[in-house]
């Protein structure tokens, strides 16, 4: 870590991050907190609206869809009680509509899943209209399209025959790829 990032974040490095996935939630908080972040974590909406409105943070990481709903909620009341905080919003779901969604709300960036802690303390440290730069190493198409088949194939509770379906993909060659080890 840098001293130019530490100087980034400025003397309030609260963080707040809202993530239903578990793992990802702990790893992220832990690789915030070595770059210069005191992350506070919460995994629902109602979770994270209640630590926006006690404890609004300077910076937030939001996931877009949470188990008890949408994390623009959790964005709305951060905004209401912070304007000035920068909110990233993350989320498995890229889709144009969503992102115009994030930023009209008050969002300052938004990152498709699976986003680095690299990605997420650029986009949080980037100033106002300077763009944050490019990621390092960016996953491959056949990675991202993995990554995309695994995200939906958990949501169906590992049904293949639902998987493929709403993929609209034959079975088999669902069964085919998730037999196989993850592309670099």
């Amino acid at each position: 870590m840098s001293d130019n990032a530490l100087k980034d974040i400025g003397e309030d490095n609260t963080l707040l991050i809202v993530d239903d996935d578990e793992p990802f939630l702990r790893r992220l908080a832990r690789a915030m907190e070595k770059r210069g972040f005191a992350p506070e974590t919460a995994e629902t909406v109602a979770a994270g609206r209640a630590i926006a409105t006690a404890r609004p943070p300077a910076y937030a990481v939001i996931d877009l869809r949470l188990g008890d709903g949408n994390g623009l909620d959790v964005v709305e009341v951060l905004r209401e009680k912070r304007p000035d905080a920068k909110i990233v919003v993350l989320t498995g779901y890229g889709a144009i509509a969503t992102a115009v969604a994030a930023v009209k709300i008050g969002a300052t960036d938004y990152l498709s899943k699976p986003a680095d802690a690299n990605d997420v303390t650029n986009a949080l440290l980037a100033n106002g209209d300077e763009l944050p730069p490019p990621p390092e190493n960016p996953m491959s198409a056949d990675r991202v399209r993995w990554e995309h088949i695994q995200r939906v194939y958990e949501l169906c509770d590992r049904n293949v025959s639902e998987t493929a379906r709403r993929l609209s993909m034959h079975r088999r060659t669902l069964q085919r790829i998730l037999a196989k080890r993850s592309p670099k």
